[in-house]
């Protein structure tokens, strides 16, 4: 009775995707030009001075006048590309869904390179731009940075995936990159939402909110969309587990220490900081409900690779507010950032770089599973010891 259900929530999220995807691509195409050309059409702006006020785009604006003058180029070509990924992105999954194997490879190399074109943009940006200058100051700037090697990273190791004939990694690792390059997206959606549930705040502050959870967000839909997509019960050569109870304790344990030490430290900053804190603790709270529910699910109905995968990422989300503590630490201590923004930086790459550790041991459990396969069987041919496509 459930699998109507789930192919129903499966078929809605997609298509929000998709209209959210195809609706930003004219916006992210646009949102520079006014730069370079005054009086340009810039749809983004004009939008979002009609859902807030054209006095809240002025004065966002106006802080980011010199930092993009001085990278304009760069920023063109990396909102314009941008703009492309956000339209090559579901023509990408609906092609794998479908099975259009010659569309998808084409299309492939075509979305790499935009990637890898969009992020040198980016980072001549950042380079460029030191973290006082960015916009909402440097912990935002450490967040961009981290993303855009996040995104370079997880569209790599999804090209040597798909090489090395590994189609449920290469699955994994591009949804990752997807859901990295779905930050730009979705921020802006808060830029137009948040104001109008917390009336008074200027687009700096939404972003200094934001960053507290959309690393979270995106990097757990791509884990959902991975495992909606991976309809496999067993993975061939998986055995036992890397996450026996008492490491899932431990997990636990240490995430807890971090929490206390996120929670402690942000407790004298008023009511700004419960608002970061509450940013911060609900969707990563949501997130773990779920992956607990769903390991657990997936123990009870037999299905063994779904229970490691959920159970590997839990132990991920568990050991993110240390990650971020200690991250807060080290860039009060090393960088010079005052305690909130360092702690600020901490907790908003926390999420994103422990799903990507996660992913990335993910992706080792597999290959371990494969040597086995290979010294198990050493007769076999290699066509025949490539794993199938997990898309159903």
């Amino acid at each position: 009775m459930n699998r109507p259900r789930g192919a129903t929530w499966r078929r809605t999220a997609t298509i929000a995707v998709v209209v959210v995807c195809v609706g930003y691509a004219p916006i992210a195409m646009t949102e520079l030009w006014p730069y370079a050309h005054r009086g340009a059409p810039d749809l983004g702006t004009w939008l979002l001075g009609r859902a807030v006020s054209p006095q809240y785009v002025a004065d966002a604006l106006a802080t980011r006048i010199g930092p993009y003058g001085r990278s304009l180029a760069a920023m063109i070509l990396h909102s314009v590309l941008g703009g492309l990924l956000m339209l090559l992105g579901p023509v990408q999954l609906l092609s794998a869904i479908r099975r259009r194997i010659r569309l998808h490879r084409a299309l492939g190399v075509v979305f790499a390179l935009t990637v890898y074109a969009s992020m040198a943009g980016a980072a001549a940006y950042l380079a460029r731009t030191a973290p006082g200058e960015a916009f909402s100051g440097p912990a935002f700037w450490i967040v961009l940075a981290t993303i855009l090697v996040g995104t370079v990273l997880s569209v790599t190791f999804g090209i040597l995936a798909a090489v090395g004939g590994l189609p449920d990694l290469h699955q994994r690792w591009m949804l990752l990159c997807y859901g990295y390059l779905m930050t730009a997206p979705l921020l802006r959606l808060e830029w137009g939402a948040l104001p109008v549930l917390l009336p008074g705040l200027s687009m700096e502050d939404v972003n200094r909110v934001a960053i507290m959870h959309l690393g979270s967000v995106v990097v757990f839909g791509a884990l959902l969309a991975s495992r909606a997509m991976d309809k496999r019960d067993a993975v061939p050569g998986v055995r036992g587990t890397w996450v026996p109870t008492p490491v899932l304790v431990a997990a636990h344990v240490v995430g807890v220490a971090g929490l206390v030490r996120i929670v402690a430290s942000s407790a004298g900053w008023g009511a700004t900081g419960h608002r970061l804190l509450a940013a911060y603790l609900v969707p990563l709270l949501a997130a773990y409900l779920v992956m607990v529910v769903r390991q657990r699910r997936a123990g009870r109905d037999g299905r063994s690779w779904a229970r490691e995968e959920w159970r590997l990422h839990l132990v991920a989300l568990c050991l993110a507010p240390l990650f971020s503590a200690t991250a807060g630490l080290l860039f009060e201590r090393y960088v010079g950032l005052d305690r909130r923004t360092a702690l600020a930086a901490g907790i908003a790459i926390g999420c994103g770089m422990l799903a990507f550790a996660a992913t990335a041991v993910v992706s080792l459990r597999v290959m371990f599973a494969r040597e086995v396969r290979k010294r198990q069987r050493p007769a076999v041919s290699p066509q025949a010891d490539r794993d199938p496509s997990p898309v159903a």
